[in-house]
């Protein structure tokens, strides 16, 4: 299991992840679509992305915009492996979001 990161180097490498927040120890973001559709579609990018990183998201949905938390709950903090899914989350979202 990988161990959570400390403090410092989270706030480090948030510059990584342009857009991405801490929120109660999570990393966080919200994405705008122009609808449900392309929130949907990005949400399935990312469930394919996850699944292949054996990492998963904690996520919500409400019609054009797709909130996200990612942190390891093994771990107990952020990983390495959050920052990797944060930046696919970001690249996947890029062409089209709003």
């Amino acid at each position: 299991m990988a161990a959570a990161l400390g403090d410092d180097d989270v706030r480090r490498r948030l510059a990584d992840v342009p857009g991405w927040d801490i929120v109660d120890g999570k990393l966080h973001r919200s994405f705008r679509f122009p609808d449900f559709s392309a929130a949907f579609g990005f949400m399935t990018r990312v469930a394919l992305a996850a699944e292949k990183l054996d990492h998963h998201p904690d996520w919500a949905n409400s019609w054009g915009t797709v909130t996200i938390d990612i942190v390891s709950h093994a771990a107990k903090g952020i990983t390495d492996a959050c920052f990797e899914l944060a930046a696919t989350c970001s690249r996947l979202a890029a062409p089209s979001e709003a």
